[in-house]
């Protein structure tokens, strides 16, 4: 990894020592997903108290905020669910999932590799498991929407919140760019679908144990710019990462 440049406020020491296990993060460049989570969240990593509760998110005011966070599964030899950021309050753990150009790339795998099927998730993820199989048969399929890592997510908060004693979130923070970084348009309809992709796993999922939120980047930032101690950093991240 290079030595990426940072937005002010941002600890670049500690945000480059918490992703330095996650080699070939691009963050080099505005245009990259990962700078975009590096800068936003990492101005909190030294200062969680100044993160605002997320819209939306019955979670408490933020303990800890952390980087490339891998949850780990109840079983051995496999590839655990890692989260973009994690926010840990007195009650609740909350994963964040962060898309900003991934969701209009190429059609996204309905494969899950690891042994889901063997293990009883318990009741409150019924949900989950009716997606997993849906997905696994091909009877549910989105273009845009990358559910199958959404579902190993959920599990890895169900596994980590159930040992941690608190109540799980897994917060899916898009962005809806109308352009691609080389200036070319992002299809409007593709837009359209992943929104309403979003929402018809939102639907499925809805009342298990793990709380599925959506949320938009720009709505976040807006949320941010109306606290004095925020907008400062708020207008940086639209200013160098433009319309999300």
């Amino acid at each position: 990894m290079t030595d990426p440049a940072f937005l002010p406020g941002v600890p670049a020491a500690t945000v480059l020592a918490a992703l330095a296990k996650l080699p070939g993060l691009d963050l080099d460049s505005p245009d990259s997903s990962g700078a975009l989570v590096a800068n936003g969240f990492g101005w909190f990593l030294d200062r969680p108290r100044q993160l605002l509760p997320f819209p939306g998110v019955p979670m408490g005011l933020p303990e800890t905020v952390e980087l490339g966070v891998e949850m780990q599964l109840p079983m051995r030899g496999i590839r655990h669910p890692r989260f973009d950021a994690v926010v840990t309050t007195a009650t609740t753990l909350v994963g964040v999932a962060s898309k900003r150009y991934q969701p209009f790339r190429p059609a996204k795998t309905t494969a899950f590799t690891e042994p889901f099927d063997g293990r009883d998730w318990g009741p409150g993820m019924a949900r989950y498991g009716a997606m997993r199989l849906a997905l696994t048969t091909g009877r549910q399929r989105y273009r845009h929407l990358d559910a199958v890592q959404l579902v190993k997510q959920a599990y890895g908060l169900k596994t980590q919140s159930v040992k941690r004693a608190r109540g799980a979130v897994l917060v899916y923070l898009h962005a809806a760019p109308a352009q691609w970084a080389s200036g070319k348009p992002v299809d409007p309809a593709a837009i359209s679908r992943h929104k309403s992709e979003i929402a018809d796993f939102a639907r499925a999922v809805k009342g298990d144990d793990v709380t599925f939120i959506a949320l938009r980047w720009s709505d976040l930032l807006a949320e941010w710019s109306k606290k004095p101690a925020l907008f400062a950093h708020a207008t940086a991240l639209t200013g160098w990462f433009g319309a999300l």
